[in-house]
C-alpha cells in the first residue's frame, strides 16, 4: 500500500509549529508495512489543497490530509478536499448526531462544525470536536496531534502492507570509505540500505525477511570500524 501525507497550515510553512503530525503518521504507517511516498505541506488555501489532493489520489492508494478542520475562517481543508473530489460541502447528519451525543447542542456549535464533503463517511473525533472524513481513498484528520492520533487509530486497520524489518550498523568511518562494502552488501543480501552521516555513519538495513536483515547486519558489522 502506497500513501501520501498532506499537512495543511500556514503556521507549519512559517515555522511557528513543528510538523510532528507528519513524523508520527509516517512512523505509524511504516510500522504497518505501508510505504509513504510523499509528505507535502500546503497553506490554508482551498486551491492548493484541492490541487495536491487531486494529484495524489490519482497516484497513491490513499491520501491522508491533516489540519485545518473546524468552523473558523482558516479551516478550509474540507472545502479543498471537496473541490478535489467534485463534491459540495454539507452538514453531515451522523457527525452532528455524534456531537449531540457528546453533549453539544446546535446552539453550542459554530456554523459549519459538522460540514463534510457530500457522501463522505464521518470519522468521529474522540479527543475533540471537529469530525474527520473519509471518501474515495482520501482521509481527512484534525491537526491537533492528540485528536489526529486518536482518529487515525480508529481507522488504522484500513492501512496495511508487507511487514518489514530493520537493523542498523554504526560505522566510525567516513561515508565515502564505506561505498564498496555497501555495494557488496547489496549484491549479497536482499535488503535496502540507507546511510546517514553525522559524528559517525548510521547504516540502516531494511527488508521483508527478518533473518536476512539480521544476517546482512551481522555481515556488515564485521567489516566496519565501530565507534
Amino acid at each position: 500500500m502506497n500513501v501520501a501525507v498532506v499537512t495543511v497550515g500556514d503556521e507549519l510553512l512559517a515555522g511557528r509549529t513543528t510538523n510532528t503530525n507528519a513524523t508520527w503518521l509516517c512512523e505509524r504507517l511504516d510500522d504497518r508495512g505501508v510505504t509513504v511516498e510523499r509528505v507535502t505541506t500546503v497553506p490554508d488555501r482551498v486551491s492548493d489543497i484541492a490541487r495536491v489532493v487531486n494529484e495524489y489520489r490519482a497516484e497513491y492508494d490513499a491520501v491522508i490530509v491533516t489540519g485545518g478542520l473546524g468552523p473558523t475562517h482558516d479551516d478550509v481543508t474540507m472545502a479543498g478536499v471537496a473541490a478535489a473530489l467534485g463534491r459540495s460541502v454539507e452538514e453531515h447528519a451522523v457527525a452532528l448526531a455524534w456531537l449531540e451525543e457528546d453533549g453539544y447542542t446546535r446552539d453550542d456549535l459554530a456554523a459549519g462544525t459538522a460540514d463534510l464533503p457530500a457522501g463522505a463517511r464521518a470519522l468521529h473525533n474522540e479527543a475533540g470536536v471537529a469530525p474527520g472524513a473519509a471518501l474515495e481513498g482520501v482521509y481527512v484528520l484534525p491537526g491537533v496531534p492528540a485528536e489526529m492520533q486518536a482518529m487515525f487509530e480508529s481507522i488504522v486497520e484500513e492501512f496495511t502492507g508487507t511487514q518489514t524489518y530493520r537493523d542498523a550498523v554504526v560505522a566510525d568511518e567516513p561515508e565515502s570509505a564505506l561505498l564498496d562494502r555497501i555495494a557488496d552488501l547489496r549484491e549479497r543480501f536482499d535488503v535496502s540500505v540507507g546511510s546517514y552521516p553525522g559524528e559517525s555513519v548510521r547504516i540502516e538495513l531494511k527488508g521483508t525477511d527478518e533473518a536476512t536483515v539480521a544476517e546482512a547486519a551481522a555481515w556488515l558489522r564485521e567489516r566496519v570500524d565501530s565507534p
